[in-house]
């Protein structure tokens, strides 16, 4: 029975959610600024707007930037007077940097550049930006200008080497990022670095303003070698790079230390073998031998959680002390997302726990004083809400409320969290939610969720999808199961060219668990899944008919043609760990793929795809639903148009919508008496 003021939470709340992102904490400690992004229903628009809150709550947020645009990006001036962030409010499908005054008025634009800006920084003199920004293909320009030209539109496409289209991008322009520097009173705008072969990345300012550090990879094929990215250095008024020497293999998020002698950056052990933990290097800021801070630790040192109301908000690099011995750095670990400070010292290694409670730090900043951090935290309860916390005495504020009114009319299933055996003693990890106005005297059907990556974690956050299933009546239960981060490098590792083995294995075992509960119905089980979690639907189906409907998403299910299809191309090497192509290793690549075994297939199953999906692409589902279809299978297909991998997360809400209620049918065709 329901509580008499609550109701079910629907797939049409999706546009009730307002997703905060990105908090800023002034350099005095005294404001944060934030974005706050919301969907238009009528044109199925998303648009972002700033939002200001004291640190100190002594007034609720505010709205700061007003209009249907995208407001997004914000970073503080080095004198807290004035706030820079990228908006498209001129143009719809043209972002510039703005630059508008803490104390009010109207931003006033800085750039009027022509492509795409990915990030930027101030100088610390506050007189500039440095920024990494890709011009727009000149044909794409002619193109516009032209209506008989924009009218046909583009002709052919023409590559000539791997990078030519990435996932939610599309096909990618010819030109490449570089490395740009903007004056912020006049907006002139100089190149720093060109050419039409290499891209460079994440510009970093030297603490005396002199030079920029940033990534690049100069490799003779980058788009095969993908590990061989190096840091460089490059003038601030422009001229040569020069290399950093360091350990070789991929290097990412480099912050540079306050007297500018080290640099910090994220990086792996060995090339390829993506299931790595991401560690923190020192290495000098001339070059040499870098040091790995956090090998010994086993912690993963990126942030991998799933959700289905994220905001994308990026995660900052290794931020240093104001003294230098110590670096705060996110970690992904045991379905949370702590904040740590580990030591740089080389004669006292180790860390501290700056933010350990069970939930996620998205993302984070600091003042000057380093007293106060601000930061993004999400937990079961909602979407993710603006904290701060002082840091000496760890007194923690929350300051932001949204989503909290109409979640509020919601009634709710309760999760209960479970610790379990796999089928050779591993011990793993998974949560049970039960639908609203549960009674464990009667038989409940079930459904099995099973996250994608598969380097990535089921953690300690709200998920809609979730919600919303257990709301229809069904058991809802998800776990990690090994391959997923979070339970130390061997644990991510244990599937490396092994797909479909153990990680199975703990697949199943999760399902024996809760088969055995006394309120599970066992004759009315479905599964489903999305990316690895499709692939692993998929792989289910052909080895056992246990479940009696399956929802099969953004499947991988044949890893001979993923290996040319998907955006990731050779990539394949990388992330199901063969040493091989699959021309000298067909065997191998067949015994893992879940079409070696969909032909045992008797399970009713619904896959569900996106046209633009350039990860997995759509024939990956294909050639499940045509053998499904050959077989006699009950077997639906549902294509959704212009929609990436992401459509779950961040597709446009009335296909999100629609996904939703295409997995309830099919879910309620099977398994509700």
């Amino acid at each position: 029975m329901l509580k008499s003021d609550k109701r079910l939470i629907t797939a049409e709340d999706l546009y009730k959610i307002e997703l905060v992102s990105d908090p800023q904490l002034s350099p005095d400690g005294a404001n944060i600024i934030f974005g706050v992004t919301r969907v238009e229903r009528k044109t199925e628009k998303k648009f972002t707007n700033l939002w200001l809150v004291p640190s100190d709550g002594s007034s609720a947020p505010r709205q700061f930037t007003y209009g249907d645009q995208s407001d997004t990006q914000p970073r503080w001036s080095p004198d807290g007077r004035s706030i820079a962030f990228l908006s498209n409010r001129k143009d719809e499908k043209q972002s510039q940097i703005y630059i508008i005054p803490l104390n009010g008025g109207e931003a006033r634009p800085v750039t009027d550049m022509e492509g795409s800006f990915a990030n930027f920084t101030w100088s610390p003199d506050g007189r500039s930006f440095a920024t990494q920004f890709r011009k727009k293909d000149q044909a794409a320009i002619e193109r516009e200008k032209d209506e008989q030209k924009k009218k046909l539109g583009v002709v052919s496409r023409h590559f000539t080497t791997l990078d030519y289209k990435a996932d939610g991008s599309g096909y990618l322009p010819d030109e490449k990022w570089h490395i740009w520097t903007i004056d912020a009173d006049s907006g002139e705008a100089t190149q720093l670095t060109e050419g039409d072969k290499f891209n460079e990345l994440q510009p970093q300012w030297t603490p005396d303003g002199r030079s920029l550090i940033f990534i690049s990879n100069r490799d003779p094929q980058p788009d095969i070698n993908w590990d061989q990215t190096e840091l460089y250095r490059i003038p601030a008024e422009g001229g040569d790079m020069a290399l950093i020497p360091s350990h070789e293999g991929r290097k990412f998020n480099h912050s540079i230390s306050p007297d500018g002698e080290w640099i910090a950056y994220m990086g792996r052990k060995q090339k390829g073998h993506w299931y790595q933990n991401d560690c923190i290097y020192l290495v000098p800021a001339g070059g040499g031998e870098a040091r790995n801070l956090t090998d010994k630790f086993d912690l993963h040192l990126s942030t991998a959680t799933l959700t289905d109301v994220g905001s994308g908000t990026p995660q900052p690099p290794p931020t240093w002390s104001k003294d230098g011995r110590s670096l705060y750095i996110l970690a992904t670990e045991k379905a949370n997302q702590p904040l740590l400070a580990f030591s740089t010292d080389p004669e006292a290694p180790g860390y501290k726990r700056l933010i350990d409670d069970a939930g996620l730090v998205a993302s984070f900043s600091l003042d000057d004083t380093q007293q106060t951090i601000a930061y993004l935290w999400g937990d079961f309860s909602g979407p993710a809400q603006v904290r701060v916390r002082n840091l000496a005495d760890g007194e923690t504020k929350t300051l932001t409320q949204f989503n909290t009114d109409w979640l509020a009319e919601i009634e709710s299933g309760k999760i209960e969290e479970v610790w379990f055996k796999g089928k050779d003693g591993t011990d793993l990890h998974g949560w049970i939610m039960t639908p609203p106005g549960f009674d464990p005297n009667k038989k409940y059907p079930s459904i099995l969720e099973i996250h994608g990556g598969p380097q990535t974690q089921y953690g300690r956050a709200y998920f809609h999808e979730i919600n919303l299933l257990a709301a229809q009546g069904y058991v809802v239960y998800w776990s990690n199961p090994r391959g997923s981060q979070g339970y130390g490098e061997d644990f991510a590792g244990a599937i490396y060219n092994r797909w479909g083995t153990v990680d199975y294995d703990d697949v199943m075992a999760w399902a024996d668990y809760v088969e055995k509960l006394p309120y599970i119905d066992t004759e009315r089980m479905g599964v489903t899944g999305g990316s690895y979690g499709g692939y692993m639907t998929s792989l289910i189906i052909g080895k056992t008919d246990r479940f009696k409907a399956a929802v099969a998403q953004r499947v991988v299910s044949n890893f001979i043609s993923f290996y040319g299809s998907s955006d990731m191309n050779i990539g394949a090497e990388y992330l199901f760990g063969t040493e091989q192509p699959p021309w000298d290793d067909l065997e191998n690549y067949w015994r893992q793929s879940p079409m070696a075994t969909i032909g045992n297939a008797k399970t009713p199953t619904l896959l569900i795809h996106s046209e633009r999906d350039f990860r997995c692409d759509k024939e990956q589902g294909e050639q499940v639903f045509v053998a499904l279809k050959k077989l006699g299978v009950d077997s639906e297909m549902i294509l959704f148009p212009e929609e990436s991998h992401g459509l779950s997360r961040a597709g446009r809400t009335d296909r999100r919508i629609e996904r939703l209620n295409h997995m309830i049918r099919w879910f309620a065709t099977y398994l509700k008496e």
